[in-house]
């Protein structure tokens, strides 16, 4: 904006005050005229922009990206139960989830894990390490800004690599007291995957669930060397019923299958596998993954995830184990004084007024032999 400001000392002007003073007055010739005074002023301008109201999807927080890498197929308990606890994690909408299963121990892991690395780039990669450790641990240094979240025998590595493992030894020792009453053979038989400490302190757990309840029983061990193959985990079922064994655990899948065959109690391990046989899986120790996949999703969409070892995540105190729901329904039914015995011992060790021993000690063919 621009003011303009003009004083004329006009001839009238001039002539006055010449008169004033007495002076005699100049011919027009001589008036004075003082020119334009120019000021300047910046005048700011406001512009209004119509921005448009964000909607619901810009609003809403992005979604995590994770991946399952597993060794076995999802049918196997041990990855079904990651499985199940991720998939229930994208039906809440909380991450967007895909996986591969069955991968093996030949070397696929490691080629698997950096393509995904590189063509996916997933916040989170899950899965299992047992027999593929070095591998999953070399993938990982290469990609610290991605979350991998293993269940190992080892220990955390920073500053991405954490670790978990199943640590339902306490509902495996109340399985076993369930099987201990239970047996009319005093012959009770476990079949496992690999005499490694994660599978011992189970199994170890449940021989003295069942010795604690009847001293008298006898607990056969056989190991299969194998994470997956049913039929060989049959096969061991039904060596150790020809033996005189009438109550299983499975703590492998396939012996529910022979146990339903010879019309006998079974025991499944990791997850409630009632549906396998109604009629004869009376419980199981449960293992529960949710706390461990909650913890980790908000930890790394809150930027705070570090490497750590998630055990606590995985026992009872958090939710992360459980015995199955005693299936009262199995043919032979479940004497009421067996019953009332195992759902004391396992108040108390919610209370934390009993505590199971941890022995990760390879157990023996037969837990006679100890004697």
């Amino acid at each position: 904006m621009l003011k303009r400001i003009m004083v004329l000392l006009g001839a009238t002007l001039g002539l006055g005050l010449m008169a004033a003073c007495g002076a005699t007055a100049p011919t027009p010739e001589t008036v004075t005229v003082v020119e334009t005074v120019i000021v300047e002023k910046e005048v700011e301008k406001v512009v209004t922009v119509e921005v448009p109201a964000p909607t619901e999807e810009a609003m809403a927080p992005q979604k995590l990206v994770v991946f399952g890498a597993y060794a076995t197929a999802i049918e196997e308990p041990w990855d079904g139960v990651i499985h199940s606890a991720l998939n229930k994690a994208q039906e809440e909408g909380k991450i967007e989830y895909t996986n591969t299963d069955d991968i093996g121990y030949a070397g696929d892991m490691e080629r698997i894990l950096r393509e995904v690395a590189e063509q996916t780039q997933p916040d989170i990669i899950f899965g299992d390490a047992f027999g593929n450790e070095e591998a999953v641990r070399r993938v990982a240094a290469d990609y610290p800004e991605i979350a991998f979240v293993f269940g190992s025998g080892g220990g955390p590595a920073e500053p991405n690599f954490s670790v978990f493992d199943n640590w339902i030894h306490e509902p495996a020792y109340l399985s076993g007291m369930l099987a201990g009453g239970l047996t009319k053979s005093n012959v009770v038989g476990v079949v496992g995957g690999f005499p490694v400490p994660e599978v011992n302190r189970i199994v170890n757990a449940f021989i003295a669930g069942a010795t604690a309840v009847n001293p008298e029983v006898e607990v056969k061990t056989t190991f299969i060397n194998s994470w997956f193959d049913p039929a060989a985990a049959k096969e061991a079922a039904l060596a150790q019923i020809d033996a005189g064994a009438d109550v299983l655990f499975a703590e492998r899948f396939g012996v529910i299958e022979a146990a339903a065959e010879k019309d006998l109690y079974a025991f499944g391990n990791m997850s409630d596998q009632k549906e396998l046989a109604p009629e004869h899986v009376v419980s199981g120790p449960v293992w529960n993954m949710n706390p461990t996949v909650e913890y980790v999703i908000n930890q790394v969409a809150g930027g705070t995830y570090t490497a750590q070892d998630l055990k606590d995540f995985n026992m009872v105190a958090k939710g992360g184990a459980s015995l199955a729901p005693i299936n009262e329904d199995v043919k032979g039914g479940i004497p009421a004084e067996l019953l009332e015995q195992v759902q004391a011992k396992e108040k108390e060790i919610i209370s934390g007024l009993f505590r199971v021993d941890i022995d990760e000690a390879q157990p023996p063919a037969s837990s006679k032999a100890t004697e």
